[in-house]
């Protein structure tokens, strides 16, 4: 057994909070949930992989070369105009997308239509799992909430102001500001509350999730508790695999592209890939809400107009 020490850069980590753990470049975890549903690729185009509910009402759209990396949408029908629109940056961990893909195959049914659902007027409907794990008010201009972790690295924005249907009501946001840092979803108005709360409880989720340390941007990664998976044995020292080198590479491509123009060099910076899989955590379901945190929650919020 050689004692050479580990090379770090290269060993897989638990990190938490997850919300910082960044973009793994793998969107399997985020497709895991609807892995059963037909997939669509594409060889031209922006969007490289579209996995579809049956009926085609549901699209999770997979665009590997765009600052916005995922966009999932939901529509009556198979040919109508969506009725709402959630985006997700491609620093948004997958691990916290798969709370949304997991909530529309539950809904998903071919008489199931909850997934169209109309929003609650509560605003905190939408965000109550982050208020129950702590999450406070912060300072927001008028007829906006902003919500922020403990740790003041994440937080919700909701925009409680009449909007059109397709206006953005919702953002969540983890990371310091930065093109390569800051992770971001955003959901337009008709999202249905329950889906952008099953999203905020997968954020808030305490279970860490797995990062090679290179993966981590220099800017969070002093913001992060790491810990070395059971798998690293640090007496053992880790020569890089094929895989490692052509992640990297994509590592180093993020980080280009986050000193030039909004995005140009980032065709080589995310592709779904199968190989090398890691653990991956369970979704967390949205918890019934507690009847004394229901009353609280619910005479804070202002009713949308």
């Amino acid at each position: 057994m050689s004692d050479e020490p580990v090379d770090e850069h290269w060993c897989d980590y638990y990190v938490t909070p997850r919300y910082l753990a960044g973009s793994s470049y793998v969107g399997d975890p985020g497709f895991a949930p609807v892995n059963h549903w037909p997939h669509h690729s594409f060889d031209n185009g922006p969007c490289q992989l579209m996995v579809t509910s049956p009926d085609h009402r549901i699209r999770i759209g997979w665009y590997g070369d765009d600052y916005i990396l995922w966009k999932i949408t939901a529509a009556v029908d198979g040919v109508s105009a969506p009725r709402w629109e959630a985006t997700f940056d491609h620093t948004f961990p997958p691990e916290i997308v798969a709370g949304l893909t997991t909530a529309l195959a539950h809904d998903w049914g071919p008489n199931g239509d909850r997934f169209l659902a109309r929003p609650s007027v509560y605003w905190a409907d939408s965000v109550e799992p982050l208020l129950d794990t702590g999450w406070e008010r912060g300072a927001a201009e008028r007829g906006t909430v902003e919500l922020l972790a403990p740790d003041h690295q994440a937080g919700a924005l909701i925009d409680t102001r009449s909007y059109g249907r397709d206006d953005e009501t919702v953002t969540l946001w983890a990371g310091p500001p930065g093109w390569a840092s800051r992770a971001e979803a955003h959901f337009t108005a008709d999202t249905p509350s329950h889906l952008i709360a099953a999203t905020a409880a997968a954020m808030s989720d305490p279970a860490p999730v797995v990062r090679e340390r290179h993966m981590l941007h220099q800017d969070v990664e002093h913001l992060v508790q790491l810990e070395l998976t059971k798998d690293e044995t640090p007496s053992v020292s880790r020569v890089p695999t094929p895989l490692d080198a052509r992640r990297a590479a994509v590592t180093a491509a993020v980080h280009r592209a986050a000193h030039s123009h909004h995005g140009a060099g980032w065709a080589h910076a995310a592709r779904i890939r199968t190989a090398h899989a890691r653990p991956q955590p369970n979704a967390t379901p949205v918890a019934p809400a507690r009847a004394g945190t229901e009353a609280l929650t619910r005479t804070a919020a202002r009713p949308r107009r």
